[in-house]
């Protein structure tokens, strides 16, 4: 989920960015400091705005540079167990599926795709069933998140998603499913008539 942050800390601004306005180069420092950085407290940032820069700088002795006091908001992305996502399925491996949500990766692990068993297909890079059922690079899901371990990095940060509950997974299989649902009850209804007779 998406949150604001109300923050504060203290900039140096080096002497090189003295010749810019004060509060677009404190902006700019922010930004570079916290923006696509994860926190395990707040999950990522992704964005740093409303900046406000106290009114006076400190300076230290043998420093050239200004310490300023700012108060700024950043959004941050922190995804949480049992949050359910409209995700895109950005690659199909052996073991399962990595799809993006927001600006994080998770892991549909093979045995949490759906009830039925999802075997690779490496010609197709697809994930199918015996049934019919697949799940392909590009489909957009609906999936919960079940394990999350932030880190301070993207490749560390682990994020375990699941689809085997009612109402998730890809939307094409629920009318998938109507369909089949339909054509078995028509085969049934055929298979009476033709008892009948």
């Amino acid at each position: 989920m998406y949150y604001e942050i109300k923050a504060e800390d203290t900039v140096r601004l080096p002497p090189a960015m003295l010749v810019m306005k004060l509060k677009e180069a404190v902006t700019k420092i922010l930004r570079e400091k916290y923006e696509r950085r994860i926190f395990k407290e707040f999950g990522m940032v992704v964005a740093v705005d409303d900046v406000e820069v106290g009114e006076q700088g400190s300076v230290i002795p043998g420093d050239g540079g200004i310490y300023y006091s700012v108060k700024f908001n950043a959004i941050a992305f922190m995804p949480r167990i049992n949050e359910v996502y409209q995700a895109k399925v950005r690659e199909i491996v052996e073991f399962g599926a990595f799809t993006s949500i927001g600006p994080l990766d998770g892991l549909i692990h093979v045995s949490q795709i759906g009830n039925e068993k999802y075997s690779y297909d490496k010609k197709m890079k697809t994930l199918t069933t015996r049934r019919g059922s697949s799940l392909k690079k590009d489909d957009n899901v609906i999936a919960k998140v079940s394990t999350v371990s932030i880190k301070n990095t993207t490749s560390d940060t682990k994020i375990g998603l699941t689809m085997r509950a009612d109402g998730l997974g890809v939307p094409r299989w629920e009318s998938d499913k109507k369909e089949s649902t339909k054509e078995a009850k028509k085969k049934k209804k055929e298979e009476k008539a033709g008892e009948a007779k």
